[in-house]
């Protein structure tokens, strides 16, 4: 049996003001209370992903080497597998616990719209 401390969704949501905040990233359970004040993006960043899976938003800003070891200090314990389960499921059918709205189609046409307009430029007028 596993020495490792195993969390649910209920217990980290009893964890997500700023005299106690918890937060998993890839399904890693952590304390991260005492960091609030010197997060560089500011506390209110933490606190949007308290009690809840952070993985997409730690990964979305592409912290550093040094960022990902000073989670070591914050480790808690781990996502028991049930819970993690129970989240990408929820995720698949559209309702996510994280509360997040899905990406609109927009965001990922937007940039081969402006190669299109740009090559167009580029044919006929330059």
């Amino acid at each position: 049996m596993s020495d490792v401390k195993q969390f649910t969704y209920d217990e980290l949501n009893e964890h997500k003001t700023r005299d106690s905040l918890w937060l998993t990233i890839h399904k890693k359970v952590y304390d991260v209370t005492a960091f609030l004040d010197e997060h560089p993006g500011g506390d209110e960043v933490l606190l949007e992903e308290a009690g809840r899976d952070g993985t997409e938003a730690f990964e979305d800003v592409g912290h550093s080497d040094e960022a990902r070891d000073m989670l070591l200090k914050m480790y808690l314990g781990e996502l028991k597998a049930s819970e993690f389960a129970k989240n990408t499921t929820t995720a698949a059918n559209g309702s996510a616990q994280s509360g997040a709205p899905a990406p609109s189609p927009v965001r990922f046409l937007m940039p081969v719209m402006v190669l299109i307009a740009w090559w167009v430029y580029r044919q006929y007028f330059a």
